[in-house]
């Protein structure tokens, strides 16, 4: 048997093995490394769909096995400290509290339209891969849409390198985070929310200016001569 033929049956091998029983995956509460970002100076609130607190996503491999993987909360703890690091102060609100009694300048619902995973069994690679489309809607504080915006994010893991379960859990992760960067670095540009800081300059008071009381040298001389 000649060194190519016996390449080409080992990778056969290790993509059957890797593609074969199936699997049920729970990701672990990811996070992204610290951006290295200047905060939009806003106020804002973000509030999620439910199915961000226990995301879970089946694939039927047609004639073969089925895969789960379980997003449980990540999404969720994904977002909050994505946001919290884009601005200056933000919060996390319930479901059936209206945004409008708060004092924000923005509201953002992020929102999960489609999730799809690839096997190596699949693809006939060596990858396991996964890509996620959010949307992200965002509404001023009179609660007008000004933005709804899709993301496409991919990540992919090889299954030789880590293991099954392991390789498809790093995948969505790296799906996660790079949404992260994208949202990160167009989020302005693709939805305009900063301008909503000018906005909320324009709505507050001017301050008055306090009086000038100070007298002039001459002005004290003439009071004590009196």
């Amino acid at each position: 048997m000649s060194s190519r033929t016996t390449a080409a049956l080992l990778l056969t091998l290790v993509l059957a093995f890797a593609g074969c029983g199936g699997a049920n995956v729970k990701l672990h509460d990811p996070t992204i490394p610290e951006p290295l970002i200047d905060q939009m100076p806003l106020h804002v609130a973000a509030r999620y769909p439910e199915v961000f607190d226990h995301f879970v996503h089946e694939e039927e491999i047609i004639g073969k096995e089925s895969w789960t993987i379980d997003l449980g909360r990540s999404n969720k703890l994904l977002f909050t400290q994505l946001f919290g690091s884009m601005f200056t102060e933000f919060t996390v609100i319930e479901g059936d509290m209206d945004a409008r009694d708060l004092d924000i300048d923005a509201l953002i619902e992020p929102s999960i339209d489609a999730f799809e995973f690839s096997v190596p069994a699949q693809s006939q690679t060596e990858d396991f891969a996964v890509w996620i489309r959010y949307r992200i809607k965002i509404y001023d504080k009179e609660g007008v849409q000004i933005a709804n915006w899709p993301i496409a994010a991919y990540g992919k893991s090889l299954a030789t390198t880590f293991g099954s379960d392991e390789a498809l859990q790093r995948a969505a992760i790296l799906a996660m985070r790079d949404a992260a960067a994208l949202i990160i670095l167009q989020m302005d540009k693709a939805t305009g929310i900063s301008k909503l800081s000018e906005a909320r300059a324009k709505s507050e008071p001017d301050v008055p200016q306090p009086l000038n009381l100070q007298t002039t040298a001459a002005e004290d001389m003439r009071d004590e001569s009196l």
